[in-house]
């Protein structure tokens, strides 16, 4: 087997509980993604990543486990996923899944026996401190989701660290006996065919033991910091590949939220043994006002100077170094043709244009389900969300700190809740659009009658058509993988350009991000030997044809050097 296969792999990401329901419950389900493997197997990827499946409260919509080897009785049983993993293999699909050892449920065996006493086995697989001497917090750590990062637990008289909801306790990776159970846990699910693990925020595993209080501003009383990059961070990593991806040669993306690129080459170069490859967050946050007191709800239109700077910066700095994962859409990101394109007069082309710029980079895309057939955020009132991210903020800013109005914070999250991106997924204009024959967990996004898989197919702009050229373009083309990069016309904010070099073989990307339109020649000169490869505007063959580079249009161009 070729332990580095990711290399030349696009990843397909399911989020169960909205994928596909096959029983009736309004739930998505193992058997929903057993029967939908031919159509993902059909878009030419790899590999399948699954969000988790296993026993959750679902506080944080499954990212609060309770039992880390058993399967949510919701989405079927631990047999059920076996037979996924030997179906997905029968498709030459390898199985990714979501490895949540930051912290765990407060329903975990393990925490509630932690919080019996100071002196059993599991007192400190959690992370435990004394109240100061008025009573108050450990120190001011923020929570991501609002509020302290500490909790009272009466039982056991201390508080407890969360970084994300109350009902997510944090483990103590500093206890090696944390660490043994965190790979065993692993073994269990090699042993049943697992191929790889995305590690959320694994790079926050490792806390100051001296747990100082964070800088604080404009009076905050808890501060939200930094989270990653502990003083054991590497060591906790590099044991993890050693005891677990490495001898089974198990691929790995780390979350890794406050990454720069500098940071990742230490993730990711192979001589360290640590991660195959890390997801940033700085591209992410193209569209968020710097310095806004409000976080990510201080929004701001896309700045595309930044998107081509920051990924530019990462495609250079990893060169050699280590390889990239890139996404612009997950279950955490809202919809791009929603939050960065023009979903409704240029859907198809602003979605295949963000599609272009990102598969054609060095690295390993990832598509989230409902990326490849445009998938938009739904309209939603504020009462119809779900996220506990979504209901803890607007209480902070809207209600608690008046820094945000209710109408301002509605606004915000049409652009970037992570709830946009956990509609069920619309398979075809049939009732609840094919997802369910009972009422869905979830709202349906309205637009599924003219959004959905079957339509989308049998369109003369199909997303989904285009994303299996991309797919097969990269598939066949070693220009693609690991030759130069170059990015052209840095400062344009509208037009984004770069080429890829090998040999005498040249590659230029254009892809215009805008609704302008401009004249072509102003960044690319054809000649006899260019070839339009790709374009979501039917350009084909030799030469370029129509001078005008439209809106949202996007080109691959060869030519020979």
């Amino acid at each position: 087997m070729n332990s580095e296969w990711w290399k030349n792999a696009v990843i397909y990401q399911i989020y169960p509980k909205s994928f596909k329901d096959s029983n009736g419950d309004g739930f998505g389900d193992i058997n929903g993604i057993i029967e939908k493997l031919p159509y993902i197997k059909s878009l030419g990827v790899d590999a399948i990543w699954l969000n988790p499946l296993y026993v959750s409260p679902q506080v944080d919509n499954g990212y609060d486990i309770a039992d880390y080897r058993k399967i949510d009785p919701r989405f079927g049983s631990n047999e059920d996923l076996y037979h996924l993993i030997r179906e997905a293999h029968q498709l030459n699909l390898k199985i990714i899944m979501d490895l949540v050892v930051n912290g765990t449920s407060d329903q975990h065996q393990w925490f509630k026996e932690s919080c019996k006493s100071k002196d059993n086995y599991f007192s400190d697989f959690y992370i435990w401190k004394d109240a100061k001497e008025d009573g108050s917090e450990p120190n001011n750590w923020g929570s991501n989701f609002s509020g302290s990062a500490w909790e009272w637990n009466e039982q056991r008289q201390q508080y407890y660290l969360h970084y994300y909801a109350k009902e997510q306790p944090d483990l103590n990776w500093e206890n090696p006996r944390v660490r043994e159970a965190v790979f065993d846990l692993m073994h269990f699910w090699k042993a049943r065919g697992v191929d790889g693990w995305r590690m959320d925020i694994i790079t926050s595993i490792s806390k100051n033991q001296n747990f100082p209080d964070n800088p604080a501003k404009n009076g905050e009383k808890y501060v939200v910091a930094n989270q990653d990059n502990g003083p054991r961070m590497h060591e906790f990593i590099h044991d993890i590949d050693r005891e677990v991806l490495s001898p089974f040669k198990m691929m790995s993306v780390g979350e890794a939220p406050a990454s720069k690129s500098i940071d990742a080459r230490q993730l990711v170069d192979p001589k360290r043994e640590e991660l195959d490859m890390v997801f940033t967050f700085e591209h992410m946050h193209i569209d968020r006002k710097p310095g806004g007191i409000n976080g990510r709800w201080d929004v701001q239109p896309a700045d595309i100077i930044a998107l081509k700077n920051i990924l530019s910066d990462w495609q250079n700095s990893l060169r050699d170094h280590g390889w990239n994962a890139l996404y612009f859409e997950n279950h955490d990101r809202a919809r791009t043709p929603s939050r960065w394109g023009n979903d409704h007069e240029y859907r198809y082309e602003s979605a295949t244009a963000f599609a272009t710029v990102l598969h054609c980079l060095q690295g390993t895309p990832f598509v989230y389900q409902g990326e490849e057939i445009g998938m938009t955020n739904p309209d939603f009132k504020l009462e119809d969300y779900e996220d506990v991210e979504l209901t803890t903020n607007y209480h902070q800013f809207v209600e608690e700190q008046k820094t945000l109005s209710a109408a301002d914070f509605l606004k915000a999250a049409h652009k970037i809740s992570r709830d946009n991106a956990r509609t069920p997924m619309q398979w075809n204009d049939a009732v609840n659009a094919g997802f369910s024959e009972a009422k869905p967990w979830f709202k349906i996004n309205t637009r599924y009658p003219e959004i959905n898989v079957t339509k989308d197919q049998e369109s003369q702009k199909s997303v989904s058509n285009y994303y299996r050229k991309l797919i097969e373009l990269r598939h066949q083309n070693l220009i693609l993988r690991d030759v130069t990069y170059e990015l052209k016309f840095a400062d344009d904010p509208d037009v984004f350009v770069y080429e890829r070099v090998l040999g005498k073989q040249k590659w230029t990307i254009i892809a215009n991000l805008s609704e302008k339109t401009f004249d072509l020649s102003d960044y690319y000169t054809a000649d006899t030997k260019t070839k339009v490869l790709l374009s979501n505007y039917q350009r084909q063959g030799s030469g370029l044809g129509d001078a005008a580079l439209k809106p949202w249009e996007a080109l691959v161009c060869e030519k020979q050097i």
